[in-house]
């Protein structure tokens, strides 16, 4: 599928997507309790529908309504092989979690996760009391419990995600356990984690690096609304910013998503900012350049490379090293997508120099990215000439109505 975007106007309000971040988190948790969980304000993204998919071989009942989905728990396995999608957290939490039980399961996964690297999980699963293999370090995983509980150190410097399924899984281990943490990224995504884990009636006691984890504990099922997504309501504040005005409803402002610095970021360029308690309107001003380290919120290159492709002057953005094993190397993707539209991108080590200018225009691949797709929509707002994107159905992982919901705002988005 291909979109094309022309310079547009922006104007109107939109209610947030919801965070597929946190949905995949309620979903994993509904499976393990013992009762019925009901779940509101949802996304069935791609990433949300594989998550779905895994509980369900993994014996959940999932009910869905006009509204609400019901998911009732308790591990019984009735697939051997489940596949993750392109999701890595789908993956890095449910293996875990599969580890609760004693038969051998297999995790597999499509498109770019069967080239993300998995070995980090083998040695603390050991340690805990299961077997883990992987195939030379990547897909497929094969996993075997009982998960027992006990002490082991996790390195965090790719991804938060496996932490995710260790916090969710070792409540239920016969042990208490204790995890030390080395060169932990993206913290807030933790926040959620712990968030979302106190909803469901566990506790998880957390001292700087160490996370200690009463084991015999019980997941309460409970009726759980979803936060909208500021990661994908990052591109939409964007699109405000560089032409017109918008605003966007169903937004905490006191939310643990790590993508809501990208108001800090609006602030900092000359956008017109104003927040409430649930909904954020952000107008067009003149922008400058900034600098902002992205360490701890990755996902917000995208947005802020188009933020800064429209900003007078060269903008650095550091976390570089953040981005390789995403569902593309999304920093060389950037910059290669963004100079066929006429934009400087320099890699430096670990930082992103993007020089503000005319956005010519041009025909682009999304590479399979749905947030390459969603930046360079976001570009076009303002390009000189229609930005044609190749491969936009791959919004579906995270946002499959963005180019709706862009349209409806005022951009101009064509077939």
């Amino acid at each position: 599928m291909k979109k094309s975007v022309r310079r547009s106007v922006i104007n109107g309000n939109l209610h947030a997507p919801a965070s597929k971040s946190l949905m995949q988190r309620a979903i994993a948790a509904a499976l393990l309790t013992d009762g019925e969980t009901t779940l509101r304000n949802l996304t069935f993204c791609a990433d949300s529908l594989a998550a779905l998919s895994v509980i369900r071989g993994l014996g959940a009942k999932v009910t869905q309504s006009t509204e609400c989905l019901a998911i009732h728990g308790g591990i019984s396995p009735i697939k051997r092989t489940l596949n993750c999608g392109e999701s890595g957290l789908c993956l890095r939490m449910f293996t875990p979690i599969c580890a609760l039980f004693s038969s051998e399961l297999t995790l597999t996964g499509e498109g770019s996760l069967r080239k993300r690297p998995v070995t980090n999980m083998e040695l603390p699963l050991a340690d805990l009391g299961t077997f883990c293999s992987t195939e030379n370090g990547f897909l497929p995983i094969r996993i075997r419990g009982p998960l027992i509980g006990g002490k082991t150190e996790v390195d965090g410097s790719l991804s938060s995600q496996f932490l995710t399924g260790l916090l969710m899984a070792l409540p239920l281990a016969p042990n208490d356990s204790e995890i030390h943490m080395t060169n932990l990224k993206s913290k807030a995504y933790i926040d959620l984690t712990l968030n979302v884990l106190h909803a469901f009636q566990i506790t998880i006691n957390r001292r700087e690096d160490r996370y200690f984890i009463p084991g015999n504990q019980r997941y309460r099922a409970c009726d759980y609304s979803i936060e909208g997504d500021w990661s994908g309501a990052a591109f939409l504040l964007v699109a405000g910013a560089i032409t017109g005005s918008v605003k966007v409803d169903g937004i905490s402002s006191v939310s643990k998503q790590p993508d809501s610095a990208i108001i800090d970021v609006l602030r900092s360029v000359g956008a017109d900012v104003h927040m409430d308690e649930n909904s954020v309107t952000v107008g067009k001003n003149r922008l400058t350049a900034f600098e902002f380290d992205a360490t701890d919120c990755p996902d917000l290159f995208p947005p802020l490379v188009a933020l800064a492709a429209n900003c007078d002057g060269r903008s650095i953005v550091r976390g570089v090293s953040r981005l390789i094993y995403k569902e593309s190397n999304r920093a060389e993707t950037l910059r290669d997508v963004f100079a066929e539209l006429g934009i400087s991108i320099v890699i430096r080590n670990d930082e992103m120099i993007i020089t503000g200018g005319k956005i010519a225009g041009g025909r682009v691949f999304s590479h399979g990215d749905h947030r390459i797709a969603m930046s360079a929509a976001v570009a076009g707002l303002t390009a000189e000439s229609a930005v044609t994107i190749e491969g936009a159905e791959c919004i579906a992982k995270s946002y499959p109505v963005f180019f709706e919901d862009l349209k409806s705002i005022g951009g101009q988005v064509d077939e």
